[in-house]
């Protein structure tokens, strides 16, 4: 069974990596704002978090394994989509961009905690079967450093690190150190849970342990 990650996030592909799978990365062809304004509409209300993340997960994996099954009818295995945002008394805060909207991110963030939201779908892909899809949000409560000085903010900031990030901020880098504690799943903030996707692999027939180190380099990825 092979395994593609719907996403070109470093922090994703990088974290497969360390828990053993090396997937096949295809970028997703959805335009997000489009996607999450329209259901937006027809439901007449704005979406919630999780709602949010998980409508793009899944939107993102089906992308791509409609494309796989297009363009290399022989891959045999599961697609993975995420996305994720950062919430902080009610607000969700996205990638800042710039490094005005990090610092000022980082000083309205400085002692308190937000939820991180993770969308996750997994969909199972097989030649001449038809697919299927299975998904789930993980949540995990992140509690910042109190005694952070303006001067480590402008330092982070200048990093670049910050600034195309939900939430303006990593754990398993450099703003790491800010962080005071975790509450939930630590996967889950750097963009998956990978207990969570463990538990999605095992719903549609896959074994986890047997997708380590599993990569075949004749795949090439689809054109988008």
């Amino acid at each position: 069974m092979r395994v593609c990650l719907a996403s070109t996030s470093p922090a994703r592909l990088m974290l497969l990596q360390q828990f053993g799978i090396r997937p096949l990365t295809v970028a997703p062809d959805v335009d997000e704002d489009a996607v999450v304004a329209a259901v937006a509409a027809g439901e007449g209300r704005e979406l919630a978090p999780d709602e949010h993340v998980l409508l793009l997960a899944r939107r993102k994996a089906a992308d791509v394994a409609a494309r796989l099954a297009d363009d290399i009818p022989e891959f045999d295995g599961i697609v993975i989509g995420g996305d994720s945002m950062f919430e902080i008394d009610g607000a969700v805060l996205g990638k800042p961009y710039t490094p005005e909207n990090a610092t000022a991110r980082w000083h309205a963030m400085r002692g308190r905690t937000g939820v991180l939201h993770s969308g996750h779908a997994v969909v199972r892909v097989s030649p001449g079967a038809p697919s299927r899809e299975v998904h789930a949000v993980a949540e995990a409560s992140v509690t910042f450093a109190d005694d952070i000085t303006d001067a480590e903010i402008d330092a982070y900031v200048a990093t670049g690190e910050p600034l195309h990030v939900a939430g303006a901020f990593t754990v398993d880098s450099l703003g790491g150190a800010f962080i005071r504690r975790i509450d939930g799943d630590p996967s889950t903030v750097v963009g998956m849970s990978v207990s969570t996707l463990r538990s999605l692999i095992r719903e549609v027939g896959g074994d986890w342990t047997a997708l380590w180190h599993t990569v075949d380099p004749s795949l090439t990825a689809p054109a988008p």
